[in-house]
């Protein structure tokens, strides 16, 4: 079954199932997309939450919950610590949420900031709200994260209720034949609109920064806001980075900091690279070791490994209790494949490929032969991920399951679609581990074949 184009750019280029998919659309409306973040000690950010009169306990953190709809992740921080008049590395985040959708996650905020709870509840933004919840000596991260509750709406479906449900129900059966999805980086990783976070760290990493920098800036889509499009058109003709900064949309901040450093500096590219962002700038290179990923494991599949089953040289990780991966890990060996294989079947391990970087090493035998490949294809040593001018865009690397676990499936019944009377709607809610990605489950139920109307 072919994937969209698209997708194969991104890596992900096959399905794990088999069954026809149900068509449709997603995020015609942000309510249609709701994601909550579970955090591992059981606290649950709900886009239904309220402040806690008092903020409870002690600790050098405040902690609150952020609901936002359609608000950029990193943008929202920067728009809060903006109005708190305080940086934006003393708000940390366990994880960046999609951007077109109704979103709850938690965040923490440094009390050396000297912010106050009466400053936090004057703040006023459209479609954000911060809730203070409590005092804690322990600031928000990643590895606080257990994962994300996702409710969403499949709108525009033409197909009748028993062939969808049927359909769904086959997908589901297949998945869980393999123990899951495969945990390919999802679209929003790399932007489906305008996707260039990949190819902009590709050139960072290949130490291109004037390419990486006229590629962030100039790169158009023609999915993108006309103006937007019109203005990177622009620039990519004149090259006048000072005549830019009149033209280029106010929305496109990190764009216009870039622009703005090139206007005084316009050969320093590097030094525009630091006007951003440490988390973005982590992004683009993390997009391209996501990129890698995805073609590692998609290879793996192409060419019929099981993603269930340890070949020798796979790397095998340790999972904990919630099935989250820990950092104990092995390679199998020939010596070792029949006992890893017995606790990748009782859930104690999963099969882990590479995050590539400049302190990890390539799986060995048939999977390290695919990852070899790829890498030679690309012209690209380890090392390279060792970044010296900008240190903070360096990527030691790590490991990744192959396969994420679908949690607490469920699915409504069919409906009448309310944008759309001549068509039908179905709510799925299910949840996913933390760096699981729901646009991966969704194209397997509906096995898109143009990606920007089908709501990716």
């Amino acid at each position: 079954m072919s994937v969209p184009l698209l997708e194969k750019e991104l890596g992900i280029e096959v399905y794990a199932s088999k069954t026809r998919g149900i068509g449709g659309r997603i995020r015609r409306f942000s309510e249609d997309f709701t994601v909550e973040e579970i955090l591992v000690d059981g606290s649950e950010a709900r886009v239904s939450t309220v402040s806690t009169p008092k903020a409870v306990g002690r600790g050098r953190y405040l902690v609150c919950v952020l609901v936002k709809r359609n608000w950029d992740t990193l943008q929202a921080i920067r728009n809060i610590a903006r109005q708190l008049g305080i940086s934006g590395d003393y708000i940390q985040i366990a994880g960046i949420k999609d951007a077109e959708a109704l979103t709850a996650q938690h965040v923490s905020i440094s009390c050396v900031s000297g912010i106050t709870l009466d400053q936090i509840s004057k703040l006023k933004t459209k479609d954000m709200s911060l809730y203070p919840q409590r005092f804690s000596n322990e600031k928000i991260s990643s590895q606080l994260l257990l994962g994300n509750r996702f409710n969403i709406k499949i709108r525009a479906i033409s197909y009748s209720s028993s062939i969808v449900k049927r359909r769904i129900e086959n997908i589901i059966d297949e998945l869980a034949d393999l123990s899951g999805i495969p945990n390919f980086f999802g679209h929003q990783r790399f932007g489906t609109i305008r996707p260039i976070t990949h190819k902009v760290g590709r050139l960072i990493v290949q130490r291109d920064w004037e390419k990486a920098a006229l590629t962030f800036l100039c790169q158009s889509s023609l999915y993108e806001h006309p103006e937007s499009r019109k203005a990177r058109q622009q620039l990519q003709t004149f090259q006048d980075f000072k005549e830019a900064q009149k033209y280029f949309p106010r929305t496109l901040q990190y764009e216009r900091s870039l622009l703005s450093h090139l206007a005084r500096h316009p050969r320093d590219y590097v030094g525009a690279f630091r006007r951003l962002p440490s988390k973005l700038c982590k992004l683009f290179v993390q997009a391209y070791q996501s990129l890698l990923f995805n073609k590692f494991l998609g290879q793996r599949i192409r060419k019929g490994i099981p993603s269930n089953v340890a070949q020798i040289g796979d790397y095998a990780i340790k999972l904990d209790s919630h099935g989250l991966p820990t950092a104990s890990f092995t390679q199998v060996t020939a010596q070792s494949l029949q006992s890893v294989q017995k606790d990748i079947d009782e859930n104690k391990i999963g099969i882990a490929v590479p995050l590539v970087g400049f302190k990890q090493n390539l799986s060995s035998g048939v999977q390290g032969e695919i990852e070899k490949e790829i890498l030679e294809t690309e012209s690209l040593a380890l090392e390279d991920f060792k970044i010296s001018f900008i240190p903070q865009m360096s990527a030691p690397g790590g490991l990744r399951t192959i396969l994420t676990p679908i949690i607490n499936f469920s699915m409504g019944e069919l409906s009448e679609d309310s944008a759309n009377p001549s068509s039908r709607a179905l709510n799925l809610g299910f949840m996913l581990l933390r760096g699981s990605y729901a646009t991966v489950l969704l194209r397997e139920f509906m096995k898109p074949r143009d990606l920007i109307k089908a709501g990716f």
